[in-house]
C-alpha cells in the first residue's frame, strides 16, 4: 500500500466531517421545521413547509448522503484500516438502516406535500392519509437519527469501543 499524503488525508477528513455536519444538521433542521408546521392547523403553512423540506432534501441531504460513505471509504483506504473492521461493519449497517428510513421518509414527504397542496387548493383540512404519513414520518425519523448518531459515535471512537 502506498503511503498517503497528509494533505490528501486532511481533505478526506474535512469532507467527511463537513458532510456529516450537513447531513445531520440539515436533517435536524428540516425535521424540526416540518414537525412544527405539521403540528399547526395552518394548511397553507404546512403546504409551503413540506414543499421546502422536499427541496432541502434534494439540495443538501442527497449530495451529503452520497458524499458521507464515499469519504468514509476513502478515509478507510488512506488510514489503512481493513474494510471489515467490526466498528466499520456496524457503521455500514447503521448507515444502511438510516438510508432506507430516509428513502421512505423522502417518499412520505413528497406525498405529504402533494396532499397538503391538494387540501390548500380545495380549501379543506388535511386528509387522514396525511396524518398517517406524518406519524410514520416521525417514527422513521427517530430511527434514522438514532442510527446516524450511532455512526457518528463510531466515527469518533473508532476501534476504541472494541
Amino acid at each position: 500500500m502506498e503511503p498517503y499524503l497528509p494533505d490528501t488525508y486532511l481533505v478526506a477528513r474535512g469532507l467527511h466531517i463537513v458532510s456529516a455536519i450537513v447531513l445531520y444538521g440539515v436533517g435536524l433542521g428540516t425535521a424540526f421545521h416540518m414537525y412544527t408546521a405539521c403540528c399547526s392547523a395552518d394548511v397553507a403553512g404546512i403546504a409551503r413547509v413540506t414543499r421546502q423540506v422536499v427541496l432541502a432534501d434534494w439540495l443538501f441531504t442527497t449530495p451529503t448522503a452520497v458524499l458521507q460513505p464515499a469519504s468514509g471509504l476513502w478515509l478507510v483506504h488512506l488510514t489503512g484500516y481493513g474494510y471489515a473492521e467490526p466498528w466499520l461493519i456496524v457503521s455500514y449497517l447503521l448507515y444502511g438502516i438510516a438510508g432506507v428510513a430516509w428513502l421512505v421518509v423522502v417518499a412520505l414527504q413528497i406525498d405529504m406535500a402533494r396532499l397538503a397542496a391538494l387540501a390548500l387548493r380545495n380549501n379543506s383540512g388535511l386528509p387522514e392519509a396525511f396524518l398517517g404519513r406524518f406519524r410514520l414520518w416521525v417514527r422513521l425519523g427517530w430511527v434514522g437519527f438514532g442510527c446516524l448518531a450511532g455512526v457518528i459515535v463510531l466515527m469518533v471512537a473508532k476501534p476504541a469501543l472494541w
